[in-house]
């Protein structure tokens, strides 16, 4: 039998990509990768990096989701970013500068290194996204 060891990338289907670059650069705090070679339209989509080993690859359609596909969209439940628990307080008032608004938490929830603090919020484009911290 195998063992998968990490996530390596996830993909959000976009449509306002100057939008959701603006938030995931500018209000998550992730490195663009790529940005500039699609913009010269020499890659078909850019990413944002969450870790050496992870990124959210940004990919752009062309039709709209349906208006009443809120609040969450049909392409994605949530995902889940990790922050040190020190940096949480900053990081929801940096959310709130920013016009965010946590729709859940904080509270404690079971993730992939056991109980955590998150809270939830979503993008421009109503992709739900978690933030946590763990104590150990």
């Amino acid at each position: 039998m195998f063992r998968m060891t990490a996530m390596d990338h996830i993909v959000l289907n976009v449509e306002q990509m100057d939008t959701v670059l603006d938030f995931y650069i500018n209000v998550l705090g992730l490195e663009p990768e790529r940005l500039e070679e699609f913009r010269q339209g020499k890659v078909p989509f850019p990413s944002v990096r969450i870790s050496a080993d992870t990124v959210i690859d940004l990919f752009p359609v062309q039709a709209p989701a349906p208006a009443n596909a809120v609040p969450q969209r049909t392409d994605l439940n949530h995902f889940c970013l990790v922050l040190p628990q020190d940096e949480m307080p900053g990081f929801m008032a940096h959310l709130q500068a920013h016009g965010v608004t946590i729709e859940d938490g904080p509270g404690q929830r079971w993730g992939a290194h056991g109980t955590g603090i998150s809270i939830y919020f979503s993008d421009p484009e109503k992709r739900r996204i978690e933030v946590r911290y763990y104590d150990n």
